[in-house]
């Protein structure tokens, strides 16, 4: 059996978060690469001192100044252990993902993963009408999921759609059957950094804003499910339930799916 590494105490630049301005927006997170900072009940932590390197890449993503660099004494850093932390969550966020993959692999196509796959649709001819404007139904602003604050306004009580990114150009009906009376935060599970955040947003979004709904709305592809398996994680972390309901959309357009859990 491998010897347990003695961490030393050693006087050093270490992050400090005040935690009365931090309003867990998760900026910081995505900014450490040591993956040093998590959202932990709505402020931003430092998980293990031997993670924080004290370089603070992540003080200039925090809008709030709430990250300060100071020097402390603290366990010396570790890179042997951020490998293995980042191997870890690498790991953990996979399962998450091949835990909900069965929703959508029974609705791919036989000829492999079309995520990537090219193909040319037919036009449909209802696009040769000149129906005029149709009007936006977005009422809010920002809408990237890293980008939006779950505390906003427009998400207070409100029914809300989580969507895959690719989802509204497939969808033509995205804006009047879907995002109407709705406010929305969009994603890729499968390019996305960060996941983190997004559970811990998704988990705000239940217990603070108190959302009254969650539509998440994915593409048939595999990889698409990821951001269903985010869902369900931020539901398991968070106190309050709320339903959620998931739609499945083909990529030339269709509901393949659309249910309640």
């Amino acid at each position: 059996m491998t010897e347990a590494k003695q961490q030393k105490i050693v006087k050093r630049k270490i992050i400090k978060i005040d935690e009365e301005l931090c309003t867990g927006c998760g900026n910081c997170v995505v900014s450490c690469a040591e993956g040093a900072l998590q959202i932990i009940d709505g402020k931003a932590k430092v998980v293990n001192e031997i993670f924080c390197d004290g370089l603070g890449a992540c003080i200039g993503g925090c809008p709030e100044g709430a990250l300060e660099i100071i020097e402390r004494e603290a366990l010396e850093f570790d890179e042997e252990a951020v490998e293995k932390h980042l191997e870890t969550m690498k790991h953990n966020e996979a399962a998450e993902i091949e835990e909900i993959k069965q929703i959508v692999n029974e609705h791919t196509h036989q000829c492999g993963c079309p995520s990537a796959q090219t193909m040319v649709f037919s036009q449909s001819e209802s696009l040769t009408e000149n129906p005029g404007d149709v009007p936006s139904a977005l009422r809010q602003w920002p809408v990237q999921m890293h980008l939006i604050n779950p505390l906003a306004p427009y998400f207070q009580g409100a029914d809300v759609l989580l969507t895959a990114d690719c989802v509204a150009y497939a969808l033509g009906g995205y804006h009047k059957d879907f995002l109407k009376n709705k406010s929305v935060a969009i994603a890729c599970p499968k390019l996305d950094q960060g996941k983190e955040i997004y559970i811990e947003k998704i988990r705000s979004w239940f217990d603070n804003a108190k959302i009254n709904t969650l539509t998440v709305m994915m593409m048939e592809v595999p990889c698409c499910g990821g951001l269903l398996a985010l869902a369900k994680e931020a539901a398991k972390k968070a106190s309050r339930k709320v339903p959620i309901k998931y739609v499945v959309v083909g990529i030339k357009g269709d509901i393949i799916k659309e249910e309640w859990l």
